[in-house]
């Protein structure tokens, strides 16, 4: 048995299924959720990377997996010395692995391509039917109901329905425009896009069915949290409530919606369970410790 399968065994049994276990478990993850979501993100890397890698393992001999294990997981280019060394059966599995993790990545690009398209779209029919306000810096459009939505990307519009210009004051229109701000300056579409992808590719893995509805509410949770950094805690809280039955469109980031209620508890709420950071570590710390007898076995053996 090629005992270089181990490494990359540990690795996806700790990021496909133990540490989606810790996080959805983690009270620290909503009190901490930049931390919590880059748990998420280095766990599908490492998954998708491992995943690519074991398969490739299998088809190696004992001697030959670690060449294969170092050109892969190494950030530098191989050198040539290192790529004559790879006989015939290392390209096959090196190609195996490539083609692995070209699955993800295709699925990654074709995500952005299409909520890209979708995002688009909305803009050119807002430009139709809103009007853009240079106060607010904000797209207004005619409507009821209270709404405030940014469509993040290239496109980056916020927009606030007349509904919600009716109903907030002004420290809460704030309040609720920083925070879509939050989501453009912070990129969160492309998380999204990512977790959508990685969950259409593997829709039975606890990484990514916990992670399809995990991450998008820790992404308005590091949004609200840096809303906090221009807008006071009852601004904030209060906005959420008047725009809690607002509804984005699929492609965009709202205000409210059914996430509100928790959110809104959230920012009140004084936290009182010890330090976050200190028990993210402890998490993380235990998926490693997790994944280090495999790993020590590996390195038991000889090349």
């Amino acid at each position: 048995m090629n005992h270089h399968v181990l490494p990359p065994l540990a690795f996806v049994l700790c990021t496909g299924l133990l540490v989606p276990w810790l996080l959805v478990r983690a009270r620290w993850a909503q009190q901490v959720p930049r931390l919590a979501l880059a748990v998420w993100a280095v766990s599908g890397v490492l998954f998708a990377g491992s995943a690519a890698l074991l398969p490739a393992q299998l088809i190696l001999p004992s001697n030959a997996g670690h060449q294969l294990s170092d050109t892969l997981f190494t950030f530098s280019l191989p050198r040539a010395d290192t790529l004559t060394r790879l006989g015939a059966q290392e390209g096959v599995a090196a190609a195996v692995a490539l083609a692995i993790a070209s699955v993800p990545l295709g699925a990654f690009a074709h995500a952005l391509v299409r909520a890209r398209r979708e995002r688009l779209r909305h803009a050119r029919a807002l430009s139709l039917v809103g009007r853009y306000d240079a106060t607010l810096r904000a797209t207004v459009l005619d409507h009821r109901r209270p709404a405030v939505y940014c469509l993040p990307g290239r496109v980056r519009r916020v927009v606030v329905s007349s509904g919600a210009l009716d109903t907030l004051t002004t420290p809460q229109l704030d309040a609720a425009l920083a925070h879509e701000r939050a989501h453009i300056a912070g990129r969160h579409h492309l998380l999204v896009a990512a977790v959508e992808s990685f969950a259409t590719i593997f829709p039975h893995l606890p990484l990514a069915r916990h992670g399809r509805t995990a991450v998008p509410l820790l992404l308005e949770m590091a949004a609200d949290d840096r809303a906090l950094h221009r807008c006071s805690r009852d601004a904030l809280a209060t906005a959420l409530y008047a725009l809690a039955s607002g509804k984005a469109p699929t492609e965009a980031f709202g205000a409210g919606g059914p996430s509100a209620a928790l959110r809104m508890r959230r920012i009140l709420a004084p936290h009182s369970n010890g330090h976050p950071i200190l028990w993210g570590m402890l998490t993380i710390a235990s998926a490693a410790l997790a994944a280090a007898p495999l790993i020590i076995a590996c390195c038991s053996f000889p090349n």
